[in-house]
């Protein structure tokens, strides 16, 4: 019996497959790569967790001010890329989180995330969703008669006690920290109690403009305490002006009052008869023998 081995030929390069990119992902990344060279200003979004119903009336509300496109991240990778006369551009790869999308505007960055930020509404927790900060049981009574309630409070490591026949949390307790997956128990706790700790709405990561990448903790300015804080540094200014004797228009009357006071001062204390002090200088004479004759006691 003769064997017969058949020897497999070896393809020639030129026969072996290559990889296929499909038309509609290179025009995706083309379109991609204009709209970031057309708008000056371009966001990243995470839609992940966003009702479908909540990104359709976001999208009408912002249409006047921005444009708004989904796309998938690989195809945003590449046009990103693509571009070559933003500097820093490339910077945005690093925000493209959950599920990203983009934001073209001309409007200023900071109105944009404002105007975002006010249109999110309050929402329950859900069993794998990050938590946007630390998730606090406040302390204070609940609406539950003892029961297996404590021990589910127990497993979370919040301290309860009961009080006029009701569960009571003795102390504020945090129940998941800021970055930390949620699971099954906190998001049942959390409902059950009322408390709303996500924010469902548009999620403004970063903003790119003029070179200068702006996170999300820098667009959520607090403008009340920015305001405060502008006051401040104002009358920390005036004050270092007038301790430094450096005269401005701002100053200038604050230091002269200031030196006339002082000037008053010397002359009371080296007793200078001077028609603008010599009442001072009697009211002090007449203290010190009042204080004089106290003392001696006549």
């Amino acid at each position: 019996m003769v064997q017969v081995i058949i020897k497999k030929q070896r393809k020639a390069p030129e026969d072996r497959k290559v990889a296929h990119v499909a038309d509609y992902k290179k025009e995706e990344v083309q379109e991609l790569a204009k709209l970031f060279s057309e708008y000056p200003i371009i966001g990243i979004l995470n839609m992940e967790n966003m009702p479908a119903a909540q990104l359709v009336r976001m999208r009408q509300k912002i249409r006047q001010s921005a444009y708004m496109r989904m796309s998938k991240k690989n195809l945003i990778t590449r046009a990103i890329d693509q571009v070559k006369d933003k500097p820093g551009f490339e910077g945005l790869k690093n925000h493209l989180g959950g599920m990203p999308a983009l934001l073209f505007t001309k409007e200023n960055p900071f109105k944009i995330y404002k105007y975002i930020a006010q249109n999110k509404s309050p929402a329950f927790a859900k069993a794998g969703q990050t938590a946007p900060r630390d998730l606090v049981i406040p302390a204070g009574p609940t609406p539950f008669p003892p029961g297996p309630v404590i021990g589910e409070f127990g497993q979370l490591g919040i301290k309860t006690s009961v009080e006029g026949g009701k569960v009571t949390v003795r102390q504020d307790s945090v129940v998941a920290k800021q970055g930390v997956v949620i699971n099954d128990k906190v998001a049942s706790v959390l409902m059950r109690l009322g408390i709303q700790p996500m924010e469902v709405g548009l999620d403004l990561v970063a903003v790119y403009e003029n070179g200068v990448i702006f996170g999300k903790e820098i667009l959520a300015v607090d403008e009340a305490k920015y305001v405060a804080d502008l006051v401040q540094g104002h009358q920390w200014s005036i004050n270092l002006s007038v301790e430094a004797g450096y005269p401005t228009k701002d100053t200038i009357e604050i230091m002269i009052s200031k030196a006339h006071n002082e000037a008053k001062n010397v002359a009371v204390e080296a007793s200078i008869m001077e028609a603008e002090v010599v009442e001072l200088i009697l009211a002090k004479a007449e203290r010190e023998m009042l204080a004089l004759k106290d003392e001696a006691k006549i």
